[in-house]
């Protein structure tokens, strides 16, 4: 992924008070850093926030916390930020470690417009593969919840059967979201806003798993 550089990037990655620098040290403690036994929802590859900043604000008794592996990209999410949000951090990270940094205490994830890593030979990347869903199981607190949303149609079905395989069950399957949403408040991403004005298709689903069936 070629990526630009931001301008005064590293001023704004060193005096954000939304960035999480020792993210490590918080595995288990989420609840605690936020001052709240709130749920938490994380988004595993925020890209530039719009998704995870908009939740935040519309539902401020939910923690919200935006996943990004690129500091470029973090760097143009946190100025965006509202500075009044108490519910929002943001983590700069790479989500192989995904497992380090959370244990039992994550409700949601969102996987919006993930990579596709086309090749077969990079399938287990993806993060809906059975590498990432064996790491997710020992992260969430009660059942398991992603919500996932694609323009990729290989991907798609190929996380349609990652999912059905590791013991999710499979709800709200679409082949064209936006044809089916109503809510005139339908938060979406940066990428689906492009892509969708195209008319190209947006596909989604959300798969649950009981956790008791993880373990």
């Amino acid at each position: 992924m070629r990526l630009r550089n931001v301008k005064n990037k590293e001023e704004i990655l060193n005096n954000s008070k939304f960035l999480v620098k020792d993210y490590f040290e918080n595995c288990g403690k989420w609840s605690s850093v936020f001052g709240n036994d709130n749920p938490i929802y994380i988004e595993i590859g925020m890209g530039k926030g719009k998704f995870i900043r908009e939740n935040a604000k519309t539902y401020p008794n939910i923690n919200f916390i935006g996943i990004e592996k690129y500091d470029s990209v973090v760097a143009k999410c946190l100025p965006k930020i509202d500075e009044d949000l108490e519910n929002l951090l943001i983590i700069r990270m790479d989500a192989l470690d995904i497992d380090k940094v959370f244990n039992k205490e994550i409700s949601r994830i969102y996987l919006n417009f993930s990579d596709p890593w086309p090749k077969a030979r990079h399938h287990l990347r993806r993060l809906s593969s059975r590498v990432f869903l064996e790491k997710y199981n020992s992260i969430f607190k009660n059942n398991m919840e992603i919500y996932m949303r694609t323009d990729n149609t290989d991907l798609f079905t190929y996380s349609l059967e990652s999912f059905s395989q590791n013991g999710y069950s499979l709800y709200d399957i679409s082949l064209d979201l936006h044809s089916s949403v109503e809510d005139e408040n339908f938060i979406t991403t940066e990428y689906e806003d492009r892509f969708s004005s195209k008319g190209m298709p947006i596909y989604s689903v959300v798969a649950v798993k009981d956790v008791k069936s993880s373990k």
